[in-house]
């Protein structure tokens, strides 16, 4: 490695193993601040209708957001004492959702969308963290809590977003969300164990570093691409649900898109029980059977859009994907050594970027095609990461 992605050695500082309930607090914490992002997104149609402008932009600008407090924010944590910077950004989280109830345009809410966004990524500094709180028996139990509180809040955020914005108006959601960020701000200040950081190199060559280990590490390079692929469909899925389900064909309102979250939960049971099959036979082939999971969901919901077919596609979806996530970060953090945490940042940064990409090419799409057009988009990427996962690449 170059000088700017070597790292000192992490050195524990907590002398005994993180209690129960801190993992799980991480855990709930870690699931409030994702699904934060999401909240929007049932809500689409509604916001629409009230402010009388297309609202795909709202979705897109959070994913964006999120993409920038990736980049600019969780490589902070290999140099800030962590705790301080998730309370802030808690405190931060709180202002944006207050902002975006308040906005009385398009611009302002899709502004305090990305502000949320930014924030939000409170959720990717719980993660390394972890790690360095946990003790080494305990680590993979933790990190294992904290990942499923991350899928449930991206799931059940959908749902409550959906059933709050139904009975009290859109605005109520974000006056929800403000809420329990606060509330998430107390309970971190209290349980929170604090970190102390090793890294010396200024905030300049911690950015620096992102761009080389994107161009030396050939393994992070394929993962971010196949799993971005990925994620761009399935935010161009749940960006469009909301819209399809409120057209004449349907007449549902958002409380039952948001439903869809718990329909996706079964894809949270699913994964690691299916991971189970390819346990001893390496993360690739799980990997190739969670793209083609996510592949058969687009393809199944092209002809079969009814509430059944949506339902089987979703579960499919969420399982594929999940499966997918879970393996490409085993592979991911068993080559990133010392650079966990900026690993962490390309991947994942490279997702939301691509979530943000499908959730606004599938607002232009759906204007035009309506939703096969949608999923035949959602398919073609998905085609695409079935293809570069068979690609063989050096992971040193």
């Amino acid at each position: 490695m170059t000088e700017h992605t070597k790292t000192t050695p992490a050195i524990s500082t907590v002398s005994k193993m993180l209690s129960r309930h801190q993992i799980l607090i991480m855990a709930i914490a870690t699931g409030i601040a994702v699904g934060s992002q999401y909240y929007n997104q049932p809500l689409l149609g509604v916001i629409a209708n009230d402010m009388d402008a297309p609202s795909g932009i709202v979705a897109t600008t959070t994913q964006i957001g999120y993409a920038l407090g990736l980049i600019l924010l969780v490589p902070l944590g290999d140099k800030i004492e962590r705790r301080m910077l998730i309370l802030l950004q808690c405190l931060g989280l709180a202002v944006a959702m207050v902002l975006a109830s308040l906005s009385p345009s398009l611009g302002s809410l899709a502004l305090a969308s990305m502000l949320i966004g930014v924030f939000a990524t409170i959720a990717q500094q719980m993660i390394p963290h972890a790690v360095e709180l946990a003790s080494p028996i305990q680590r993979e139990r933790a990190l294992a809590t904290i990942t499923t509180g991350l899928l449930v809040g991206v799931l059940l955020a959908r749902t409550a977003s959906g059933f709050v914005g139904d009975w009290f108006g859109w605005r109520s959601v974000f006056i929800m969300g403000a809420a329990l960020a606060v509330m998430m701000l107390a309970c971190l200040a209290l349980f929170l164990p604090r970190s102390q950081p090793q890294e010396n190199h200024s905030y300049v060559q911690l950015l620096l570093s992102l761009f080389l280990l994107v161009r030396k590490q050939p393994a992070l390079r394929r993962a971010s691409a196949i799993q971005s692929l990925l994620f761009f469909g399935f935010s161009a899925f749940w960006t469009i649900l909301a819209l399809l389900l409120q057209t004449p064909r349907y007449g549902m309102s958002s409380s039952v898109a948001g439903m869809f979250g718990l329909v996706a939960l079964a894809g949270a049971v699913l994964a690691p029980l299916w991971l189970r099959i390819f346990r001893g036979l390496g993360p690739i082939h799980a990997i190739r059977s969670g793209v083609i999971m996510v592949v058969a969901s687009f393809f199944l919901m092209i002809p079969f859009s009814s509430f059944i077919g949506l339902c089987i596609g979703v579960v499919l979806m969420t399982t594929g994907l999940q499966v997918s996530l879970i393996s490409q970060q085993a592979l991911v953090l068993n080559a990133a050594g010392s650079a966990r945490g900026r690993f962490n940042t390309v991947f994942m940064a490279s997702q939301f970027a691509a979530g943000a990409t499908g959730s606004a090419a599938a607002g232009i799409v759906w204007l035009r095609g309506g939703w096969t057009a949608v999923m035949i988009l959602a398919s073609i990427a998905a085609l695409l990461a079935i293809i570069l996962s068979l690609v063989k690449t050096n992971t040193h």
